[in-house]
Parts: C-alpha cells; sequence; structure tokens
C-alpha cells in the first residue's frame, strides 16, 4: 500500500476512535463516579474523609482528576466544601455538633463525572449543643413557642456570658414586627438578654430611585433574620445544662406568623431534640448550629 493510503488510513482510524469517545460521552460522563465518601476522623472543627477514585471511562484520554466535596442542599443545588486532587480531604470549615451530606464530584479538563452517593455525618461536639423543644403544635398562629436548653459538652466550664445562640426565621411577607419574650428560665429570665435582628434585601430604601417610593421590601417578599439570645452571667460545669428556658415571641399586631419556612423551626414532637439549624457561638467561634447543613 502506497504510504500516502496508509496515512490516509491512520488518520480515518483515528478520526473514527475520535468519534466514538464522543459518542460515548454524549450518552454519559467521560469519568467514573467517585466512590461513596467514607469518615477517617471526625473531631470538632474538623472532618477527614476518603473515597475510592474515578476513572476515565475510555482510555488514552486522561486528564489531572480534581474531585469537589459538595453538601447537596436540593435538587442540582449543592454547596461547595471543598476540593483535591487526592482521595482524602480534611475539611476545617464544618461547625461541630451538626448533621452534614456530604457527596464527591469528579471533574477535569474534558470530562465530568456523576456526583457519588451522600454520606451523612454529624461533626463531633464542641464546647456546646442546643437542645429544642416545640411547644406550638400549629405552626401558623399568631405565636412562635419553644424551649431552648444549652450545655455544656466541653471539657472545662463553660462562662455563659461568652455564649451567643441564634434561632433563625424568616419575616414573611417583609413584616419585621417581632416582640421577644422569656416566659420562665430555670435559671431566671433576668439573666437572658434577647434582640431580633433582619436582613432586608437589596434594592435600597423607598424612595432611593423612584417618586413616589413603591413599598419596600416589596409585598410578599421573606426577609431573613434571627432572635438572638445571650446570658449576663453565669457558668456551667462540664455537662451541666442550663435547664429549661422557656421563649414566646409575637408580632406586635399579633397578626399570624408561618413559621414553616423558618430555618431553625422543627416540627412538634412533644420531645427534646438537639436542633443543629440553631447556631450557638462561644467567644465568637461557632460551636454549634449550621443553617446551610
Amino acid at each position: 500500500m502506497p504510504a500516502r493510503r496508509v496515512t490516509a488510513t491512520i488518520a480515518l482510524a483515528a478520526l473514527a476512535s475520535l468519534l466514538a469517545v464522543n459518542a460515548a460521552r454524549a450518552d454519559g460522563p467521560a469519568i467514573s463516579t467517585p466512590g461513596t465518601p467514607a469518615v477517617v476522623a471526625n473531631e470538632p472543627h474538623q472532618l477527614t474523609l476518603s473515597w475510592a477514585p474515578s476513572a476515565w471511562v475510555e482510555p488514552g484520554t486522561e486528564q489531572p482528576i480534581n474531585y469537589e466535596v459538595q453538601a447537596p442542599l436540593g435538587p442540582n443545588t449543592y454547596r461547595f466544601l471543598g476540593s483535591t486532587t487526592d482521595t482524602t480531604i480534611t475539611l476545617t470549615d464544618l461547625a461541630p455538633g451538626t448533621t452534614y451530606r456530604i457527596a464527591v464530584a469528579a471533574r477535569a479538563l474534558g470530562g465530568y463525572s456523576d456526583t457519588s452517593p451522600t454520606t451523612t455525618v454529624r461533626t463531633a461536639a464542641g464546647r456546646a449543643t442546643v437542645s429544642y423543644l416545640n411547644l406550638d403544635w400549629s405552626p401558623t398562629n399568631n405565636q412562635i413557642q419553644h424551649l431552648l436548653k444549652v450545655t455544656n459538652t466541653g471539657t472545662g466550664p463553660l462562662d455563659l456570658s461568652t455564649v451567643r445562640v441564634r434561632y433563625h426565621l424568616r419575616f414573611e411577607g417583609g413584616n419585621t414586627s417581632l416582640v421577644p419574650n422569656c416566659d420562665w428560665a430555670a435559671l431566671g429570665c433576668d439573666r437572658i438578654r434577647q434582640t431580633v435582628q433582619f436582613f432586608v434585601p437589596p434594592g435600597g430604601p423607598p424612595g432611593a430611585m423612584t417618586t413616589p417610593a413603591p413599598p419596600y421590601p416589596p409585598p410578599g417578599t421573606p426577609v431573613p433574620g434571627w432572635v438572638e439570645l445571650t446570658f449576663t452571667d453565669g457558668t456551667l460545669a462540664p455537662g451541666q445544662s442550663t435547664g429549661p428556658i422557656q421563649l414566646r415571641h409575637h408580632r406586635h399586631s399579633w397578626s399570624t406568623i408561618d413559621e414553616r419556612d423558618d430555618p431553625s423551626w422543627l416540627a412538634a414532637t412533644g420531645r427534646w431534640i438537639e436542633n443543629d439549624r440553631i447556631t450557638l457561638d462561644v467567644d465568637g467561634v461557632r460551636e454549634f448550629g449550621d443553617t446551610y447543613s
């Protein structure tokens, strides 16, 4: 066979191989799915994971593979936690005492994988936790009513004046009116302070761009915020708790409050639960809870 025909035959074979690879990739990911992440070490503020590696579906086209560690939040919605070219990673920005669903996906130049199955893990407890008991079996009446309890899960005394607890909620309809109340507390309501904080969505105050000014926030816009609880004094020994703190919040007008979209709300069950959607900081360091877990 003449040299020119040999060259043409090789070129056609290479083109056919390339088309076959592209056709295979069109039918599915070019990289195999990584293994389910396994917990190697679980410590406060630090979680180490490992997983079985991915591989290119079609050998000979490999590019370096990068692994993205994600927390699935909903359909096609993920929170990025970290990335590595290895099959082991240590995450250092997770909250202690909090449940996370974690998955891994492989990415590379010219290819990707499906996301691995998820692993559910509760990170090791930090210096304190928050227990929650919902007292309100109707989440759409005119009050928010629950019990909270802070427990020292550390190894040394816990100065309550350094503790900050936040119950996260959304003010539906843009109505940010809320009156916090402490009905009863084992350590005394006089030692508890509550403040309401909310964050109006971007867009500027009324009249910033138009005259006359439109309603702001627009009717129906939920406004995120929280009720923050702090303590004037007190010390908890390791394993000791504050005891129950009975809280009740309502609007100035006593209008209906829908709690079902509040990040910290859990349906009433009649029992205490460690609610990791309520956050707790000690000396400004997150020790429990993550509303984005």
